[in-house]
Order: C-alpha cells, then structure tokens, then sequence
C-alpha cells in the first residue's frame, strides 16, 4: 500500500476512536447529571409497635377460629380410620357441611340454603317424649356387642307413654328406598292442595325407567299409568321407576326438599334419582319416626282419607324380612323398607294383637350386603317386640 493511502487510513481510524470516546463521556456526564437532580430521597420506614402488635393478633385470632373446625370438620374425615372400609369419605359434604339442608336453590350446579321458611311454624308437629327407656335402651346396646361390624340408629317411641330409646337417632343415614315415604306424603299434600290427581296418568319413558327393585322396569315402553297405580308400587314393590316417574310429577328433588324443609325436618332430603347407590339421599332415624307418628296421628297435615290411602300402601310391603320378622303373630306393621348394600334400614308403625302401638326405626351401616345387617335388625325388632308387648 503506498504510504500516503496508509496514513490517510491512520488519521480516518484515529478520528473515529476520539469521537467515539468524547460521545461516551458527554453521554456518561449527562447521566450522572440526571441521577443527581431526580433521584429521590430514600426514606427508610419507621418500626410501628402498635400496628404490628395489631396484625399479630389478627393473625392467631383467624388461625384460632379457622384451625378448630377445619381439623375437626376435614382433617379428622380425611385421616381418622374407620371400621367400615366399604364406605367411602363424601368429601364434598365434609368441605361445605351446609348441603345437608339443601332445599330450593341451585349455584353453579349445587343446591343451595333453603331460607323460604323463615319465619314460619313447622307443618309437622314433634314427637312428645316423655322419658327414656333405660332397660330396653341397655338390651340393645348389647346386642350390638355381638355384630361390631353394624352401626346403627335406633329410635323407638310408645304411643300410650310416649317413653322412647334413642341410640344415634339424629345421625345422618343414607335413606336407600326410605326416601319414597316423604316422596309419597309430599304426593299427597300436592294431591290436597289440588295440583296433582290419583287418577292423572303419566307414561313411562326411557328417561324414568331405572334398575333396582321394582317392576316397572321391565314393562313396555310408552305404557300409561294412574298416579295411584305408581304410589302404590312405590311403596309396595318399593319400584325405582315408578318413585322417579312421582319425583318428576312433583317438580323435582328441589321441590320435595322444600317441602320437607316446610315441615321442619332438617336432616331428610333428596339429591339423586333413584337407586342413589351411592347414598347421597339422607335423613335420620328421629325425622322418620317424625313423618310416622304425623301420617298417623296429626289430622292438621293430612286428611283422613290421604292418611288411610298412604296406610294401605305400606300395610302391603312385600319386603317382610326385616323389622316385621322380629314381630309376634297377628302383629300389623305399617312400614318402608331400603337397602342399598351399605345400608340396611326399615321403618314402621307396629300395633301388636293386644292393641299396643309403637313407632321403630332401625337403620344399619354395614359392611356391602354383609347378613349381619339383617340379623341385627331381626334380633333388635324381637327385643323391642317382646319388651313392648310383653
């Protein structure tokens, strides 16, 4: 390269690098300059007592009032053993307790609090009890000694003393076929208020015919039937189909469970079609011989004339193995029966032959179709029987 090229590319190469630098600097000056003028004073944030002290103890008041019934409500269900293995944890029940008195409501999906009885007198009036059986009570408790793999829920109450025993009677049970008899008295509150006719038919579809017992779902599609011929195979043939067929006549789940609200039950509702396999429809021994003793003897709930036609339904049970097998001869046990394999229940009015009236209620957790079931409900039915009546 011929020399005066070579230094005219020494100058240009040393005049890029001297403008690059004095940029730089007039750049880094400027920054300097403005960080100076606009930064602001960091002040550091003086220590207040009072308002931690204040956060403190709104923190250990939650966690005080929080921590108690979440371990008593959800801990305790998810973690404590249980005898029972077949039966599963509803652990959307142990998370919102409240669906336990559902009623006419629907969020998202859920039925909902039922506040349309606010304020008014219960349609139903309470068992008057008197004063409790203690030797009766005793006998069965020891029975249970004898099937350790039933937990049950008894409650019996004399019409003429109005004395009872009460072993888990207000515990929440699933229902199984129980849960057609407030199915069948809200039939016939409907029936007295004029909305609905024994004589009205309905047909049977695809969308109410359903398995489990009953006969109604074996019979031709489209065939017709009277309100009266399905209540009365409701209750009898204790049928599936012809319970959601009056389920539907009814409005819905939603409305019976208002209605049972209406009566002043909180523990009973109904939340699946039947069979509910599942046992997700609930009640408790007491309201059962809550609904019993009102059928029979509170003339202000129902008519006569409804109260004779409910009687002459569950005078005609086929299901005679359970509380009625425990009964003397010439016994007249008016009843519902259910069984959904982990639940074993019956539940009637007995009136002995020398005239000697009493309410039994007996329900069973058992072990899936364990016969032990049967056999504690039999052997309690003749300990109550011959103690009553004897």
């Amino acid at each position: 390269m011929p020399k005066l090229a070579r230094n005219y590319e020494l100058k240009q190469h040393q005049y890029y690098h001297n403008t690059t630098v004095y940029d730089y600097n007039r750049y880094k000056d400027y920054r300097l300059e403005h960080n100076r003028i606009h930064k602001q004073p960091q002040t550091k944030r003086k220590f207040n007592p009072l308002r931690f002290i204040v956060s403190l103890v709104t923190i250990f008041t939650l966690i005080l009032a929080v921590l108690p019934f979440a371990f008593k409500n959800i801990t305790i269900g998810i973690f404590k053993p249980t005898p029972y293995k077949t039966i599963k944890t509803d652990m959307y029940s142990l998370a919102f307790p409240t669906t336990n008195y559902l009623s006419n409501n629907w969020f998202f999906g859920k039925r909902g609090f039922n506040i349309s009885v606010s304020g008014k007198k219960a349609q139903m009036s309470p068992l008057k009890e008197n004063v409790n059986m203690p030797l009766l009570e005793q006998k069965i408790k020891d029975l249970e000694q004898l099937y350790p793999d039933v937990h049950p829920s008894v409650f019996v109450w004399d019409y003429e003393t109005g004395n009872y025993i009460d072993i888990n009677a207000d515990e929440n049970f699933a229902t199984a076929s129980i849960i057609k008899l407030p199915v069948l008295i809200d039939l016939f509150k409907k029936i007295e208020a004029g909305q609905i006719s024994l004589d009205d038919k309905m047909v049977l579809t695809e969308y109410y015919r359903t398995e489990g017992s009953g006969s109604l779902q074996f019979k031709a599609q489209n065939s017709q039937y009277t309100i009266d011929q399905l209540a009365r195979i409701m209750i009898t043939e204790s049928d599936n189909s012809s319970t959601n067929m009056l389920v539907a006549k009814l409005g819905s789940m939603t409305n019976i469970n208002s209605s049972v609200r209406n009566w002043g039950l909180k523990n009973t509702y109904m939340q699946n079609w039947l069979p509910d396999l599942k046992g997700t429809n609930r009640t408790s021994a007491k309201e059962l011989a809550t609904m019993l003793y009102n059928i029979d003897e509170n003339d202000k709930f129902l008519s006569l004339n409804s109260r004779q036609k409910i009687f002459d339904y569950m005078g005609h049970v086929h299901n005679n193995r359970l509380i009625q097998a425990g009964l003397g001869n010439g016994s007249i046990f008016l009843h519902k029966t259910g069984d959904i394999g982990t639940m074993l229940g019956d539940a009637g009015i007995v009136i002995a032959p020398n005239g000697k009236k009493y309410i039994t209620v007996i329900l069973a957790n058992r072990p899936h179709n364990a016969i032990s079931g049967k056999d504690y409900i039999v052997k309690a039915s003749e300990i109550i029987y011959n103690y009553m009546v004897k």
